[in-house]
């Protein structure tokens, strides 16, 4: 391999670093792109017994030049909305050339971000790339006066590719577009997550054909799913659709016309609204109508509230969200999942979404039945490689009224280890907690009555 001739060995600190001086100075003549230098340990010994991190070796250190900057305008801000609903400003600048790239565009991160640099659209900017590789803007140069005299820039309220509201929780920067399933720049990640396999798991709608219905417009919400039929012809007339195929796909989307309440409510897609977390609501409320009805008592409080003392601050959104979660009354649930809750069924766009989908499916009551046990009422964690599938522990634990847990706390009541168990089994051994195996947990199953 070649080689190259700059190689030094130091022996101090200064030496390494007129080195690295000496090379900035003669960067711009080198054959090839370099954005600084790397010091290393010059014995094997010793980077042997150093070893490294999971990204880097602890006997090698990099030791970057500092970014090349340039002043340019900024012309506009625009937003874009992310796969998760984020709202990301993003800077269109007047070209310029920054380390030898032409420089347009800019992250700008969050509104945060924004106000922090109190940056206006018409400003003067310094402009970098990040590690020569990123577009960075380090904050205005213009003018004072002529500053002052542009007008301040308002993050967006509203979701510049489907109008929803734009809303942030408590001690998050993101914004988030709360359309949800009817947003554009969310409709192929909602979707997926929809059908995938903890939600309304339809055989044969994988990414591809999604990406493929939502690009003919075949399906833009949740519901068309459910209408596909109607276009068994178009979909004949496609390359790679044969009839066997499509009459399987339709009839697998047809099985799941009935669907459990968890799993409708998971397939929804709402913020902090995870599968232990639309069991629980599931298993509490037992049916659709009696949890809407709840939710609706939620937005009414916290429309009451906002007419009776107007827009507030963050605690006395806080205050609400903590009524809205005692109104719901359900273990696990919080501020945070009971305003995530009521924002969703707040803005018009979800409810149409909802009741389109409820006029295709049917909502199943979540019947959920539990063994006397030994592990009633406790939290169980399990770890390492086991004979059964995850989702075949999950079920047979909570049939005996247990919770399981991700990971391994003061909380935890008992963990089963399988082989080859990692880092949660030495924390649970180390925090005293009882550890069986796998074996074990089968007789404590088979105990129960």
């Amino acid at each position: 391999f070649p080689v190259s001739d700059r190689l030094v060995t130091c022996d101090s600190v200064d030496a390494a670093l007129a080195v690295y001086r000496a090379i900035e100075t003669d960067r711009a003549d080198l054959p090839f792109d370099i954005d600084g230098v790397v010091y290393k340990v010059d014995r094997l010994d010793w980077q042997e017994r150093l070893g490294q991190v999971a990204r880097s070796p602890r006997w090698a250190i990099a030791h970057k030049f500092p970014a090349e900057k340039a002043v340019t305008r900024l012309l506009a801000i625009d937003i874009q909305v992310g796969r998760t609903g984020v709202l990301t400003p993003v800077a269109r600048l007047e070209p310029v050339g920054v380390g030898g790239v032409i420089v347009t565009n800019a992250t700008l991160h969050n509104a945060d971000e924004i106000a922090r640099q109190g940056l206006r659209v018409g400003d003067l900017v310094r402009v970098q790339r990040a590690g020569d590789v990123i577009p960075q803007i380090l904050g205005w140069v213009t003018p004072p006066a002529e500053h002052d005299a542009l007008p301040d820039y308002d993050f967006p309220t509203v979701c510049p590719d489907c109008g929803s509201h734009v809303d942030s929780e408590a001690g998050e920067v993101a914004r988030r577009c709360t359309g949800g399933l009817i947003c554009p720049a969310q409709r192929i990640e909602r979707l997926r997550h929809f059908v995938s396999r903890h939600a309304f798991d339809i055989e044969g709608l994988g990414s591809e054909r999604i990406e493929l219905f939502v690009a003919e417009k075949l399906i833009e919400r949740p519901g068309d799913i459910f209408r596909l039929h109607t276009h068994r012809d178009t979909l004949l007339a496609w390359k790679g659709f044969k009839d066997k195929s499509v009459d399987n796909l339709l009839a697998a989307i047809d099985t799941r016309r009935d669907i459990g309440f968890d799993r409708f409510l998971f397939g929804l897609g709402i913020r902090h609204i995870g599968e232990v977390t639309a069991r629980d609501l599931a298993r509490a409320f037992g049916d659709w109508a009696a949890f809407a009805t709840r939710i609706e008592a939620c937005i009414a409080l916290r429309h009451a509230a906002v007419q009776a003392i107007g827009e507030s601050d963050d605690k006395f959104a806080r205050r609400i969200a903590l009524e809205c979660a005692a109104l719901i009354a359900v273990g696990g649930v919080g501020p945070e999942v009971a305003t995530a809750l009521a924002d969703f069924l707040d803005e018009p766009h979800n409810r149409d979404v909802v009741n389109d989908l409820l006029a295709e499916v049917r909502v199943a009551t979540l019947v959920h039945e539990t063994r006397a046990s030994e592990v009633a009422g406790k939290t169980l964690v399990f770890t390492g490689a086991l004979s059964m599938s995850r989702d075949e522990a999950r079920a047979q634990a909570e049939a005996l009224g247990a919770k399981v847990a991700g990971s391994v706390s003061a909380k935890t009541d008992l963990v089963i280890a399988g082989t080859d168990a990692g880092s949660k089994l030495a924390k649970a051994q180390a925090l005293g907690v009882t550890v069986i195996d796998e074996d074990g947990w089968r007789a404590l199953v088979a105990r129960a009555g």
